[in-house]
């Protein structure tokens, strides 16, 4: 195999594994999002919100937009540097193993987060609004099996 054989086939390897690791990541967020979206639709149209509660829950969302577009951003970059190890070390090495560690606990991050956010605006509300709350949370968390 000639050298730049050789270089073509490093490089799209290269750009493959990144691009698998780009989509993985974009995946495993996108999922989350119909979940959240269902739960603000329940806020902001079941729940009959009085004026104060809707101030405080927008004021809320718009803290946790800030910090859940920066620990995407921080997925996206872990995304690479996994890609990089991979592309680098060709096989399950150290390098690969500490991008995997920090790919996982930039999500735990994320999960945690999200949760905070949910009960931060679960507090906001009525108790009777809380009980319908709970249940779309549960349901989103651990759906009914069918």
């Amino acid at each position: 195999m000639t050298r730049i054989a050789w270089l073509a086939l490093v490089g799209l390897v290269g750009f493959s594994t990144a691009l698998a690791g780009t989509y993985l990541g974009q995946h495993m967020f996108v999922s989350d999002r119909p979940k959240e979206t269902e739960l603000h639709a329940l806020l902001h149209g079941k729940l009959d919100l009085d004026a104060s509660q809707t101030a405080k829950i927008e004021a809320i969302e718009a803290r946790f937009s800030q910090r859940r577009k920066a620990l995407e951003r921080e997925m996206l970059a872990a995304n690479v540097h996994l890609a990089q190890a991979m592309q680098a070390e060709h096989g399950y090495g150290p390098e690969v193993s500490a991008a995997v560690d920090h790919t996982h606990h930039i999500m735990g991050e994320m999960q945690k987060e999200t949760l905070e956010h949910l009960f931060e605006m679960r507090s906001v509300l009525r108790v009777d609004q809380a009980e319908t709350f709970d249940r779309a949370v549960t349901k989103a968390l651990a759906p009914d099996p069918k």
